[in-house]
């Protein structure tokens, strides 16, 4: 029988979509207030790999990553999932989103997103939130499943999920 031990914290990170540069902006105080300071913000990438949000948000759509200092536990994901729906629904207009946010955790060997949708390769977490794997990390880098979003799969984001990892290492040999 395996010993059960207690598990890492990790490193949360959030994905944002938005049209609107206030919005975002509205977006990172509300979730500093709830995560605590951000030690990592992407620079303002344009969002064309889908059309999948343009019917809510219109076109020119972009993402820009933002992670946290303080870390979490992973079984946090869903309660933050839960929680970042409500901001989105919160700041709708017309019953469209004018935002969406993706949360997820990196830790040393992978970085993991809350979805609401299921799917064969997501886990069950809990009160409909799922999980996927969605990059690993192997060879210095992360590297995409054959599930992986495209744009998580680009080059640009995988460079951001590598910083964020190196601050997250350097947080945790502290």
């Amino acid at each position: 029988m395996g010993k059960i031990n207690k598990t890492d914290p990790v490193k949360l990170i959030c994905g944002v979509i938005f049209k609107e540069g206030p919005l975002l902006k509205k977006i990172e105080i509300a979730l500093i207030k709830l995560y605590g300071k951000i030690d990592f913000k992407s620079a303002v990438l344009d969002f064309n790999y889908t059309d999948y949000y343009e019917k809510e948000f219109g076109l020119g759509l972009k993402r820009k990553f933002i992670s946290f200092k303080k870390l979490i536990p992973p079984d946090q994901l869903s309660a933050i999932k839960i929680t970042t729906n409500k901001i989105e629904d919160r700041l709708s207009s017309k019953n469209l989103r004018r935002i969406n946010i993706d949360p997820g955790y990196l830790d040393l060997a992978k970085l993991v997103l809350a979805t609401t949708k299921d799917y064969n390769h997501r886990i069950y977490l809990s009160k409909g939130i799922f999980a996927e794997i969605t990059l690993t990390y192997q060879g210095k880098s992360f590297r995409p499943w054959n599930w992986t979003y495209r744009d998580y799969q680009s080059q640009e984001y995988i460079a951001i999920f590598n910083q964020i990892r190196e601050i997250y290492n350097l947080q945790i040999r502290k």
